[in-house]
């Protein structure tokens, strides 16, 4: 990889140095607001060529951002709605558990309840007679 990287650098000077000895004329640069010295063609191009490099690069990365994140809201999208789906399917799971009869009920019937509410009353009254007996 290391010795990939040297021969595209040697490349890449091999091909400025040309382009500076083939373009050796003198031109002036202006800036639109402002008159810069006059220089080798040659180096002027290349200097546009790095600037166009860098310039993007960046652009590149700013785009490579924008859309990870995209794709990032797109996958905590997708992972929200499973959890609403498995949160729905969770409650219905709750309210058939809590609308379900209970062990008394489904063997003795809905009678059974309050057989045992009458029961537990007359022990009520039964304790607060013998309450008031020893009074």
């Amino acid at each position: 990889m290391r010795f990939l990287l040297f021969v595209l650098l040697f490349l890449s000077f091999a091909y400025a140095l040309g382009l500076v000895l083939a373009n050796n004329t003198e031109v002036g640069v202006n800036l639109l607001f402002s008159q810069a010295p006059t220089m080798n063609l040659g180096l002027l191009l290349i200097l546009c060529l790095m600037l166009g490099i860098v310039i993007g690069i960046l652009l590149a990365l700013l785009i490579f951002r924008v859309l990870q994140n995209k794709w990032e809201i797109s996958r905590l999208q997708k992972a929200k709605t499973n959890l609403q789906e498995q949160l729905t399917q969770a409650n219905i799971v709750i309210d058939r558990q809590a609308n379900s009869p209970t062990v008394e009920e489904a063997v003795y019937g809905s009678t059974a309840t309050n057989v045992q509410d009458g029961a537990v009353s007359d022990l009520d009254e039964s304790a607060a007679l013998t309450k008031h007996k020893r009074d």
